[in-house]
């Protein structure tokens, strides 16, 4: 269970739509925190660009961010998490900055045969930063297998379609069934778009499969960050921005993390 956060300003910044996934826990966790979202969505996806451009992109969101008083910052996406995090917290020591990684440690707890699927994209599964995590897991638990897809498209489809559109189905479709062919009995949700299919991508698993998505974790970890910083005199609205349409993030934002406000095209 997520503490309650306490009446403070918190940016969340995203690629694209993905993490409203992450926005959701934090809403609900929050009545009295004041959240603004940043999507990238003009830039997105992320996961097939290269590093250089991530972190730009990252720090610029972060200078946008802080500029509009958000007291702490989480990096909802695996992929800008992955290439910016570190560089951001050695340029913006003091500022709490929280990322995301694909949740393969408490997939070793959960899986029964030793297959575990990742599911993420390219610029996520190719980070120096997820190697390592999975090489030093590897090493403390060698005879599970790791199955690593990439993939390609589906946070695109995403971005670009509705939820339970053909066009999303049959990303969806084509990067599950590797995984299911290998037998994984858990699979990771390691893109933060993930989530907001996990019903279409738990259809086509085995039957029992589990599925790991590491919003709660994030939001538990914001919430402690949070209860360190002091508060606001008075909690604003909910704040939406983005570099791309503002329709989907504004329609996603209140079906999916019950936020109401009205979504704004911004350049950064």
């Amino acid at each position: 269970m997520t503490p309650a956060l306490p009446r403070v300003h918190i940016g969340v910044f995203d690629s694209g739509l993905g993490g409203l996934s992450v926005l959701r826990d934090l809403r609900q966790a929050g009545s009295q925190a004041q959240l603004s979202y940043l999507a990238d969505s003009g830039h997105a996806p992320y996961g097939e660009r290269d590093a250089d451009f991530v972190v730009e992109r990252t720090r610029r969101a972060a200078r946008f961010m802080r500029e509009r008083g958000a007291q702490l910052l989480v990096i909802a996406c695996n992929t800008a998490t992955a290439a910016a995090v570190n560089p951001l917290r050695a340029e913006l020591a003091g500022w709490p900055i929280v990322g995301i990684e694909p949740g393969i440690k408490p997939a070793l707890a959960l899986t029964r045969n030793g297959h575990i699927g990742v599911m993420a994209t390219r610029g996520t599964l190719h980070s120096e930063r997820f190697v390592a995590l999975q090489a030093m897991l590897a090493a403390e638990a060698p005879d599970v297998r790791f199955h690593l897809q990439a993939c390609v498209g589906l946070a695109q489809a995403i971005e670009q379609h509705p939820l339970h559109s053909p066009a999303v189905a049959e990303v969806i479709a084509r990067h599950t069934a590797p995984l299911r062919e290998a037998g994984c009995d858990v699979v990771v949700l390691g893109c933060t778009h993930y989530p907001l299919v996990a019903p279409q991508i738990q259809a086509k698993l085995a039957p029992g499969v589990q599925l790991v998505d590491t919003s709660q974790a994030v939001a538990r970890r914001t919430a402690a960050l949070a209860a360190e910083l002091p508060p606001i005199a008075a909690a604003q609205p909910d704040a939406l921005y983005t570099t791309g349409d503002p329709g989907p993030l504004q329609a996603l934002a209140e079906r999916w993390a019950g936020v109401r406000a009205l979504a704004q095209r911004v350049k950064i």
